[in-house]
């Protein structure tokens, strides 16, 4: 198809909808499509039930990519009446459906009568064969002919495998978006979690953050019915701030509320492309403040540490209490520290600066070039050849070490591998991951 010249509109985008079963992968695959964790992912079924959406492209193909919740059969009805209504609603704007079906089991009653379902549209179709992660699995998809669908993929959300392929086929014909010789600058918007225990200032700094620099401030739903997330624009970006529960450890989470709010919680983390951690100065550095921080960390969210009460902290010594936080928080060396006074308002204002270098450090990507270069001029100790490396993805920055062994690095490689890369191309406030692969 001809490229059209100008820059298509959101209202304009094609829609690509992606349907199927609970715990298929469904929220998986539109992460690993948009290149960021929008959708929320877990193992338990049924998670995701508005639609999510977001827009992505394609070698040049804008289009925006739907995720809908999954199809969970009942005695009476197959769908449940909420999620049918979102779908529908998703279903009657696409251009295309991706049918995704979990490869690893049988073909169930539910799955074909969505196959029926999804015939009926007349719409294209193609069947994403999901969670075929090894050559050995890849007969095991052509069973899933018996569906009806003619365009059928292998592939593996969470490992990226064959989503080339599938995205070549989805976009074929999409108009190509050409960039005008004066593109619009592009607003950045950045959504922060505030979390941390409770009583520790949350609110209070949310209030802090929103209301002396407010310019721009709406209220906007969030994910949950209790969830209001404030909107604020400063220095030309968008920060989207959403305040959370306070979390409480495990044992003392007795109440349905009180451990829902947990649950919560954690999916705002998630959702974050930012998160901020906010301690306690009177109280120190408490063992819950390091199950809170690894719930950031296990998500791989880019974080900053916020000492608040420190108007009223016994320590006044900056350095010693960064040096404490250090000791109990070993595995955020990465992050930055920012001393501030909630109540007050003192150095509330530094922390926009921090989230955006934060935000920016884990949007960044290196070239293929650039790290080939950075890996023939380290040293390694250990009996280990990289050979070279590239990056896969971003939030968080992660990158493929291609070796003569294949298996996972050895963890002072792998350590010193993450502190060259944060030395030679900065990144601060994210964590990295590597991974390995043989040559």
């Amino acid at each position: 198809m001809v490229a059209r010249p100008d820059t298509l509109t959101a209202a304009e985008l094609p829609v690509v909808v992606i349907v199927g079963r609970p715990n298929v992968g469904k929220s998986t695959l539109f992460n690993a499509i948009l290149g960021q964790r929008k959708s929320i992912v877990g193992d338990e079924p049924g998670i995701t039930r508005d639609r999510i959406q977001g827009e992505a492209s394609y070698l040049g193909r804008p289009f925006e990519l739907i995720d809908t919740g999954g199809i969970i059969p009942n005695d009476s009805e197959m769908i449940p009446s909420e999620i049918l209504k979102q779908a529908r609603v998703a279903l009657e704007r696409a251009a295309h459906i991706i049918f995704l079906i979990d490869g690893r089991t049988e073909i169930t009653g539910a799955d074909r009568d969505l196959a029926k379902m999804l015939r009926k549209l007349g719409k294209p179709v193609t069947l994403a064969v999901n969670k075929i992660d090894a050559t050995v699995r890849e007969g095991l998809a052509h069973e899933f002919y018996t569906l009806g669908f003619t365009d059928l993929f292998a592939i593996s959300s969470e490992h990226r495998i064959g989503l080339d392929e599938l995205l070549d086929h989805v976009t074929a014909g999409m108009p190509v978006r050409v960039e005008s010789e004066q593109p619009a600058v592009e607003q950045k918007r950045i959504k922060v979690a505030i979390i941390g225990r409770p009583n520790v200032g949350k609110s209070t700094l949310l209030n802090a953050l929103v209301g002396e620099e407010r310019s721009i401030v709406s209220p906007m739903a969030g994910t949950t019915r209790d969830a209001v997330d404030e909107s604020l624009l400063h220095e030309g970006v968008e920060y989207v701030f959403v305040d959370t529960a306070g979390i409480r450890r495990k044992g003392k989470t007795k109440l349905m509320a009180e451990k829902l709010s947990v649950v919560m919680a954690r999916r705002h983390i998630r959702m974050a492309n930012v998160v901020v951690l906010v301690l306690d100065a009177s109280e120190g550095v408490l063992g819950l403040d390091a199950t809170i921080a690894g719930y950031a960390y296990e998500e791989g969210r880019a974080l900053i540490l916020c000492v608040n009460k420190w108007d009223v902290s016994k320590e006044k010594s900056k350095k010693a209490f960064t040096e404490s936080i250090r000791d109990e928080l070993k595995f955020l060396e990465f992050a930055p520290v920012a001393f501030v006074s909630a109540k007050s308002g003192a150095g509330v204002k530094a922390l926009f600066g921090m989230i955006r270098e934060a935000f920016e450090s884990a949007s960044k990507r290196v070239t293929t070039g650039e790290l080939n270069r950075f890996i023939q001029m380290l040293e390694f100790d250990r009996d280990i050849k990289v050979h070279y490396m590239t990056q896969a993805s971003v939030r968080p920055p992660t990158f493929v070490a291609f070796t003569d062994k294949g298996a996972n690095l050895h963890f002072s490689t792998e350590r010193f591998l993450i502190n060259q890369l944060r030395k030679r191309f900065g990144f601060a406030g994210t964590p990295i991951v590597i991974k390995a692969k043989r040559r």
